[in-house]
């Protein structure tokens, strides 16, 4: 029986729910540059772009749901003797609308605003543009999605690392391993746990898991679940 287990999560797993990744075809960036919307200098240059394709991916998300695999790790860890977190890489809240609790966006969320003169944070699903007010310090044009964009630190690291280094099971789903500094956390947990890949095709950093797992993660990881939550695995 694994006491700490950590899972982090990939586009893989949100692609099924319908959402687009942003690489491989019908990827997110469509008519959209990088380094024009997923950048600082970006959002510098051009505020009113950017605040157009979240609020597109904002809209997006309303139309989708949980798949089966977001609510299989919502009931392990509902119903788990151990502790299990889910980092997810994913900005999107289809892990809180499945029922995790335990949950770390490593790379922000998207229906979350940030405040860059005051640094305030607030939920909202509402559409926002550079004549956008901030609640909290009432300034206008200074609210920019709270989303690591390239070149930004992930968020929670100091959290995650102590996690990793004390998990005795980690489990990747649907994530590719060539963004940094997620691809690296296998590393770091094999020192003391067993690690398995669920995706469709192995990741650039497969050598590093004792075990693959390939599939579509809606059946896969329900699958791995069930197993775990009859001590299986």
């Amino acid at each position: 029986m694994y006491k700490n287990i950590v899972i982090l999560t990939g586009a893989g797993i949100s692609v099924e729910s319908g959402i687009a990744a942003f690489r491989g075809g019908g990827g997110l960036w469509g008519d959209y540059k990088v380094d024009d919307v997923a950048t600082l200098n970006g959002y510098r240059k051009n505020p009113a772009l950017v605040h157009d394709f979240y609020n597109k991916r904002r809209r997006e998300l309303k139309d989708v749901s949980p798949n089966p695999a977001h609510i299989a790790l919502a009931e392990l860890e509902k119903s788990y003797s151990g502790r299990v977190t889910v980092i997810t890489q994913n900005v999107d809240d289809l892990h809180e609308r499945a029922g995790t609790k335990n949950l770390l966006h490593m790379h922000g969320e998207l229906l979350s605003i940030r405040c860059e003169d005051c640094g305030d944070r607030f939920k909202s699903d509402e559409e926002f543009s550079i004549e956008s007010i901030c609640p909290a310090c009432g300034k206008k044009g200074v609210l920019r999605p709270d989303i690591v964009w390239f070149g930004e630190v992930p968020m929670h690291l100091e959290k995650i690392e102590p996690l990793l280094l004390s998990a005795d099971l980690f489990i990747s789903i649907g994530t590719s391993g060539n963004v940094y500094p997620a691809a690296g956390f296998v590393r770091i947990a094999r020192n003391n746990a067993r690690t398995v890949e669920i995706n469709l095709e192995a990741s650039l950093t497969a050598d590093l898991f004792h075990e693959h797992i390939i599939g579509n993660a809606g059946a896969v990881v329900v699958e791995y679940v069930q197993k775990l939550l009859k001590g299986g695995v």
